[in-house]
């Protein structure tokens, strides 16, 4: 029986590129994105006969809705992938800068939750092997100097899953966590330094389709950042401060990402 997968933020990058990988395996898909035109290529591309839902993730009745029509049309989903997420340099001396923190709040935790809610009865009642996997980042594991915003969404997105995962656990539900590093995407193009490990979209759309099927709690992809994280973890504060105070960062004032 083919697998059903809900995939946020599908219209490019990450989410596109998940999408891909399991049209190929022939999956049925509900994509989500705000841009409705992007959607429709993507579709057809794909083979047209996925459900499309243009929404902001932000939007719980749209969420709902979205969910509803998913589920009377194919049934309780086996993956949800809550993967939409935005960008941008942000610094809390600026007051002009708070709208934007709340955006990326509101998009990166709060519309992971909106996006999990509405199916978790029906994932409930189906049972068998189902998961609920977020996309988080290694942003998340140590807070990074001008990203406050997005740092902290990724970490408050690690420690939600992680709570979510516990609260699933009884009813067979797992949830995966996904910390990914440097992804090749129109949300890295416009960082104006190097990144280590840049990975191709492709490559980690199938490395996260691995990781969801063997359904790990929570991974770094690639690994490579994975040990990173794990160092970085383990820096006192006087030399990660010593270390990243002068750190490249995303320039202020661009386009969400």
């Amino acid at each position: 029986m083919a697998l059903k997968v809900f995939i946020t933020g599908a219209s490019s990058g990450i989410g596109e590129a998940l999408a891909v990988y399991y049209a190929a395996k022939g999956a049925t898909l509900g994509l989500v994105a705000r841009r409705s035109e992007f959607l429709a290529t993507l579709n057809q591309r794909l083979g047209g006969q996925h459900a499309c839902y243009a929404l902001d993730v932000s939007d719980p009745a749209a969420q709902h809705a979205a969910a509803s029509d998913f589920i009377a049309r194919f049934g309780a989903p086996d993956i949800v992938i809550a993967n939409a997420g935005v960008s941008a340099g942000t610094l809390t001396e600026f007051e002009e800068d708070l709208e934007v923190f709340r955006r990326i709040m509101d998009t990166n935790v709060f519309g992971m939750a909106a996006t999990f809610a509405p199916f978790i009865p029906a994932m409930k009642t189906a049972g068998g092997e189902r998961r609920l996997v977020g996309i988080a980042s290694v942003a998340g594991i140590r807070g990074l100097p001008g990203a406050e915003a997005y740092s902290a969404s990724k970490a408050a997105a690690i420690t939600y899953l992680e709570s979510l995962r516990l609260e699933m656990r009884p009813c067979g539900i797992k949830v995966v966590t996904i910390a990914p590093g440097y992804i090749a995407t129109p949300m890295t193009a416009v960082n104006p330094y190097s990144m280590p490990f840049l990975l191709p979209a492709e490559q980690a759309a199938e490395r996260f389709a691995s990781a969801i099927e063997r359904g790990l709690t929570y991974t770094v992809i690639p690994w490579q950042m994975g040990v990173v994280a794990k160092l970085l973890r383990l820096l006192p504060n006087w030399l990660y401060d010593r270390l990243f105070t002068n750190a490249p960062r995303k320039p202020r004032g661009l386009p969400l990402s």
